[in-house]
């Protein structure tokens, strides 16, 4: 498996780190490729990682970073030792553009070896990752040219980062990856679609759910899904506009409801003055697992305001193994995770939709157990080892 860094960074290096945990219980003889990074962990190809890149500090950092976006440097080099040790008859992407760079799947398959790519984010769509604009869903960029990151400067307000993102569009574009990917896998059919209508080829697209880690499976499981719920609604997650939170906020503040607000983020310290009058507001900053499955266990409900295209959020699998109902905006992924047994959808970007959710969803008698059975066995390991040996792998 392939992923720019190997620490549980965000949801896509914590899906590798299960995915690997996940292959070596079964048998497989699974090892990582990535970037050297100070907080990586231990992997048997460390000393072949590919050199460090920053994007950040200077001209020199940015043309070390524009070389690894093409494919040029140590990163062909070192991952071809990888490939001639190691001999893998699998090659899974991650998330690879910018600090790795797509020429791994191209050096794989010209070995005759199946690339799999699972699609955490929209960057094969979006050069900026994201499909954001001033805040708002874009997809400018989705079909045909990439000029939209420079026209907008859409990385970081920045022309030359901006210039970048469009160079590396441009090099790694549609045609050259497909070629070199045997299965494009998404999480979610909201980005098999999106995949789809950006002209990639159906016939490589498949749908995949992300699926909860071993360890907080046997937590959720050990626990009564019945036991009685604390009078309070929680959000967790980053604290980011693009998640919604300031919407969330200012309409939590004139509902009659406690709200516990887990996560970190760079808003953190901006909500935390802004809404420290709010007595039905608390903030618990950023908790390990184990704080996170307390206070997902205790809560009524779980509040999803995202405004960005989520893929298959975690914060919604988590919540729903837990047996807590969501309350999530209908954008990206989150809605085809959401029935009427299990939360309701409301409006992104519409705190008036926002309120009416949270205020009936607090009201409502939700069968917890049913919840967390259905959700427990949905996104267990088991069945996604099984889509994945005979599916994807190909084994």
């Amino acid at each position: 498996m392939v992923n720019k860094f190997y620490y549980p960074r965000g949801g896509d290096c914590v899906v590798v780190l299960n995915t690997e945990a996940l292959l070596r219980e079964n048998g497989v003889d699974a090892e990582v490729y990535a970037m050297k990074y100070p907080q990586n962990l231990s992997a048997s190809y460390q000393s072949s990682f590919a050199s460090e890149v920053n994007f950040g500090g200077g001209v020199g950092n940015l043309l070390h970073g524009l070389k690894r976006t093409l494919g040029w440097g140590d990163v062909r080099r070192q991952f071809t030792k990888v490939l001639d040790e190691f001999k893998p008859q699998v090659v899974h992407l991650h998330n690879i553009h910018s600090y790795l760079s797509p020429v791994v799947g191209e050096l794989a398959h010209k070995r005759g070896i199946r690339v799999v790519w699972t699609i955490h984010d929209y960057k094969l769509l979006c050069p900026r990752y994201d499909c954001l604009l001033d805040g708002k869903p874009c997809e400018q960029c989705h079909k045909g040219g990439k000029m939209g990151v420079l026209t907008h400067r859409c990385m970081k307000g920045s022309l030359p980062a901006s210039g970048v993102a469009w160079l590396e569009a441009m090099k790694w574009n549609r045609r050259r990856l497909e070629r070199n990917t045997d299965v494009f896998l998404c999480p979610s059919e909201f980005m098999a679609d999106k995949m789809k209508a950006g002209g990639f080829d159906p016939d490589k697209i498949k749908v995949l759910n992300n699926f909860l880690d071993p360890v907080k499976l046997d937590q959720y499981s050990d626990q009564d899904p019945n036991a009685p719920r604390q009078d309070y609604y929680c959000y967790v997650g980053r604290l980011s506009r693009e998640k919604g939170i300031i919407d969330l906020l200012e309409t939590a503040a004139h509902l009659p409801f406690h709200l516990k607000v887990a996560g970190g983020g760079p808003l953190e310290k901006e909500l935390r003055a802004k809404f420290a009058s709010c007595g039905n507001i608390e903030f618990l900053g950023m908790l390990d697992a184990q704080g996170v499955v307390h206070v997902l266990r205790g809560a009524k409900l779980n509040v999803i305001p995202s405004q960005c295209y989520e893929n298959n959020p975690l914060s919604v699998v988590e919540s729903l193994c837990a047996g807590t109902p969501v309350a999530g905006s209908s954008i990206g992924g989150i809605p085809e995770l959401i029935d009427s047994e299990n939360g309701v959808v409301f409006q992104p970007f519409d705190k008036d939709t926002m309120a009416t959710a949270v205020t009936m969803s607090m009201a409502r008698e939700w069968n917890y157990s049913e919840i967390a059975r259905r959700a427990l066995e949905r996104f267990s390991p088991k069945t996604h080892w099984q889509s994945l040996k005979h599916d994807i792998y190909c084994f």
